[in-house]
């Protein structure tokens, strides 16, 4: 892993256990994915779980692909209250969604 990688890593780290200590309603464990990817296992008034992961190009929290299964990471408060609604609501049914944005080809579809 690279500097820039390590960073990043970091930043995930950080934004992931702030979310965890203010998601107090919920239960929600910090955890390292199969693809060593850190994430928070986070429950719904179902006792679903969903892994919410941090993209750090659009600095998002993310639970899912859908557009309401992601929010900002940069304003912490907004953040869990979207959150806390979401699982209060209930997860959506089925399969978690990955959210699989590929920055790279977004920059070469500008240079075109």
């Amino acid at each position: 892993m690279n500097e820039a990688q390590e960073q990043l890593r970091i930043y995930q780290e950080a934004a992931l256990t702030g979310l965890r200590r203010e998601l107090t309603l919920r239960q929600a464990v910090y955890l390292v994915d199969q693809n060593s990817r850190p994430t928070l296992e986070v429950e719904d008034c179902n006792m679903r779980m969903r892994r919410v992961y941090v993209h750090t190009g659009f600095w998002w929290f993310y639970w899912g692909d859908q557009p309401d299964e992601r929010v900002s990471c940069l304003e912490l408060p907004h953040a869990v209250a979207f959150i806390r609604r979401a699982a209060e609501v209930g997860w959506r049914a089925g399969e978690q969604g990955e959210l699989t944005v590929n920055l790279q080809n977004i920059a070469d579809a500008y240079r075109a």
